[in-house]
């Protein structure tokens, strides 16, 4: 796919550190490391990571596949592009009418996200398809003349067209859109975003795209710029695959989980290195600085098409990820009950945790440092000393407003947090029908580390895996990423529609993408067809994704089962929307496994230092990762420091290295 001789570079911007991992096919050798983040411009840290990397080299040859959170904080944020919606004539209304769900259902004071587009900028225009596809009401070209000046007139930035039944005729939206990019307009469509029903969700999904898309936009050209020639960037997706910035550009709505997807790729690519007989079974979760996102694999990656990001709706395929404001740098405080709260409000990389040396407010990483779990001089590699009595004076005035001994509030502030994770995990466990205790809770983020083996044991999970790499991975994931293009249509067919029929509507997808992945270099050979129907009994309102085969019908009632619980063997079955799905795959950094040897880490050995875990403080083993060897055992309790990341042991877990360096704990009682 590219130069052989060419860096692999893998680049993931959190909200306090921006990871970069970067593998040389020459050497073979991949080499991690992490800068501060720089919210104001999330770029500037990418290319000052970017001049590290190649201060001593001539050759400035690279491949770089880059999580952005541009496109998420702009939604978050409400930073996004001035749009406009044109809407059918009576449909102005559509984002603030909405669903009617009631997000909270007993609170008499909830309180709706502010719709992305001002009621100023909603716009109609008089035509009509109807849901046979027939056009009712033709649009009029001087009528859409007159609507590109009234836009013009409102200096929006961005349009999104969102016309009745779309998906079946995209003629008059393509007639809106043709004069509304000859005069400068960004314009998102819904028939290219999603061509599928449901209204409301089609327009959230384009108004969303058109919302965040310039921004996104403007940040890539930026950053291209900057790049020396011969480096060329690809952008990672929602839905684990990585695109062209131009792509990217046009869609920015694909990107809005960029970062979050890398970790879940990773997690899947280092599960399956492992040499074992059993299913592929792993929960994911990523702590970081900011928040913390979980995600499971059963065999495969979990997709969604049925998002909602900061309460709008994103109907396009997304890894399924739940995510949570708390991280390391999450705040602590005391709310107006007396109660101790923790997050989800953060630090950020500016001025970080009180320890980091710049502000004065306590948060998870100095209740850590409190408790004699983070060395304050070993911290990333001992380039970042941490200011413990800075960490402990930041605790101490929670302590004073608590009336609590300063250790105390340390272990509250780490109980309270863990109960928030924990709750996020059994949200893509328990809450959706998986027993955790079934899993092996893969652990990575600069903070996982510290948490994991206590959050298993709440949820009964026998395993934490914690991979050399932990504290980037997600970088590395992106990495491991193939390209990957999602195609979808509403089609509304009857199930016993014929199989050729089908494949023959599904090829054209086929044919597209094939040609879109190629031109993206990847060779003939390294190209995978997932196809895909969302499938329904008449009159249900929600659908099962079912894989496309010869014996889909049967699948689709074995899934319904499975699912709900029951299946109706003599009901008429509904063909929704057909699913392409094609896959580009990537050359991925090998994994080479390495024999097992001496269980005594003696060589590893920093000393022991006081740790305060549940009752009492306890002298505590510390070890250096990097020094440890494949087959070393570890006996808790034990904090093992690597450059990037820190692990803690309690003193009922036991651990051992594999040979891919992964450290492996048996989590204890």
């Amino acid at each position: 796919m590219e130069n052989n001789s060419s860096l692999h570079i893998g680049i993931d911007i959190g909200g306090t550190f921006t990871d970069f991992v970067v593998y040389d096919p020459l050497s073979k050798q991949i080499n991690t490391f992490k800068l501060l983040s720089t919210p104001a411009n999330p770029a500037l840290a990418v290319l000052a990571g970017l001049n590290q990397i190649f201060s001593d080299r001539s050759d400035k040859q690279a491949t770089i596949v880059h999580g952005s959170t541009v496109a998420t904080n702009a939604l978050l944020e409400y930073k996004g592009a001035r749009t406009a919606l044109v809407s059918t004539t009576g449909f102005r209304d559509i984002l603030q009418i909405g669903r009617q769900n009631r997000p909270s259902l007993y609170d008499l004071d909830v309180r709706l996200p502010d719709p992305l587009v001002r009621e100023d900028l909603l716009y109609e225009v008089p035509e009509r398809v109807l849901h046979t596809g027939e056009v009712l009401k033709a649009l009029d070209s001087a009528q859409v003349q007159a609507l590109t000046t009234r836009i013009q007139e409102c200096e929006a930035e961005a349009v999104a067209i969102c016309l009745l039944f779309s998906f079946l005729q995209p003629e008059h939206e393509k007639m809106i859109a043709q004069n509304l990019r000859a005069a400068g307009f960004f314009v998102s469509v819904s028939s290219e975003i999603l061509p599928e029903f449901r209204e409301y969700e089609r327009c959230s999904t384009t108004v969303v795209n058109a919302y965040v898309s310039p921004i996104l936009g403007k940040y890539l050209t930026y950053l291209e710029s900057a790049l020396e020639p011969g480096m060329h960037l690809r952008v990672m997706q929602s839905n684990g695959g990585a695109i062209q910035p131009e792509e990217a550009r046009q869609a920015g709505v694909r990107c809005i989980l960029s970062g979050p997807a890398g970790g879940v790729v990773g997690c899947e690519y280092i599960g399956r290195s492992l040499i074992t007989n059993e299913p592929l079974r792993l929960i994911g979760f990523d702590m970081g600085g900011t928040s913390t996102d979980v995600s499971l694999i059963d065999g495969s990656r979990q997709i969604t098409t049925e998002a909602v990001i900061s309460g709008h709706p994103i109907h396009l395929p997304m890894l399924n990820i739940h995510t949570i404001g708390a991280g390391g740098g999450s705040i602590a405080r005391v709310d107006a009950g007396g109660a101790l709260r923790v997050g989800p409000e953060s630090t950020g990389a500016d001025p970080g945790p009180a320890c980091y040396g710049k502000g004065e407010i306590a948060t998870i990483t100095d209740a850590n440092v409190v408790l004699g779990r983070l060395a304050p001089e070993l911290f990333l590699g001992g380039k970042m000393h941490l200011d413990a009595q800075r960490a402990w004076r930041a605790v101490e005035s929670i302590g004073k407003e608590l009336n609590m001994e300063t250790t105390r509030v340390a272990m509250g502030i780490i109980q309270v947090a863990n109960a928030h994770m924990e709750r996020a995990l059994r949200v893509i466990s328990v809450e959706r029908g998986w027993d955790p205790r079934a899993f092996t809770l893969l652990s990575f983020g600069g903070a996982g580390g510290l948490h994991a083996a206590d959050l298993a044991r709440g949820l009964g999970i026998p395993k934490v895996l914690i991979p050399p790499m932990a504290s980037t991975l997600s970088a590395y994931g992106m990495l491991v990423a193939d390209v990957i293009k999602d195609y979808s249509q509403t089609v509304m067919l009857p199930g016993d529609t014929a199989f050729q029929d089908l494949s023959d509507m599904l090829a054209e997808f086929a044919h597209r993408g094939t040609n879109e992945v190629l031109a993206e270099g990847v060779s003939q050979e390294d190209i995978q067809l997932e196809s895909s129907l969302d499938m329904r009994y008449k009159g249900q309102s929600y659908e099962l994704n079912i894989p496309f085969n010869p014996s889909f019908l049967e699948t689709f009632h074995h899934h319904h089962q499975t699912t709900y619980g029951y299946a109706k063997s003599d009901a008429k079955i509904e063909i929704v929307n057909l699913r392409q799905r094609v896959i580009g795959k990537s050359m991925p950094p090998p994994l080479t496994i390495k024999p097992l040897g001496d269980p005594d880490p003696e060589q590893a050995y920093l000393g022991i230092r006081p740790v305060i875990f549940q009752q009492a403080s306890i002298p505590t083993r510390y070890y250096l990762a990097e020094s440890l060897r494949p087959g070393n055992h570890l006996q808790g309790p034990a904090v093992v420091v690597r450059e990037d990341t820190t692990i803690l042991l309690c003193p009922s877990d036991q651990a051992w290295v594999d040979g891919l360096d992964n450290i492996v704990i048996k989590v204890g009682k």
